[in-house]
């Protein structure tokens, strides 16, 4: 089993997919709008009783090195907000981490700067333009929570 995140935008799932393309380097696997789905949206499947604009999408999946992120613009109407979590990123030098924290940043805001801890020699948090919060962190082997060796 695994657990993999879906994250909804309110009708910025295409701007958040070509940020994520460019900060993380993903890549779309598939990318359905509503208007393309083989079952037409009716207002008795949508919450609220809403249609979706047809542009809006529906689903995409995007490959995040070996983790799949799934994308939508979610129903119309809907807030989404990320809170309670964050969604961490693991690299095994400093210069990748560096890059990343700083295409993350961009129209976002630095929770935590990156820096030497305890258990990284290189770990930050940041907010992005969406409000996603993300830890980015080296892992050289020695954190015990990852289960590494």
């Amino acid at each position: 089993m695994k657990v993999e995140p879906y994250l909804f935008f309110n009708g910025r799932a295409d701007e958040a997919i070509e940020f994520y393309k460019k900060a993380l380097g993903a890549q779309v696997n598939m990318l359905m709008r509503f208007k393309d789905s083989p079952e037409k949206p009716s207002a008795e499947m949508c919450p609220g009783g809403v249609l979706p604009p047809p542009e809006s999408v529906m689903h995409s999946s995007l490959s995040v090195g070996d983790t799949q992120l799934m994308i939508s613009d979610g129903m119309p109407g809907s807030k989404p907000e990320f809170k309670g979590f964050s969604l961490s990123l693991g690299y095994t030098d400093e210069a990748s981490a560096k890059k990343t924290f700083a295409a993350l940043s961009e129209g976002g805001k630095v929770v935590m700067p990156l820096g030497k801890t305890f258990y990284s020699p290189c770990f930050g948090m940041v907010e992005d333009k969406f409000g996603m919060g993300w830890m980015v962190i080296v892992d050289d082997g020695s954190m015990p929570h990852t289960g590494k060796k």
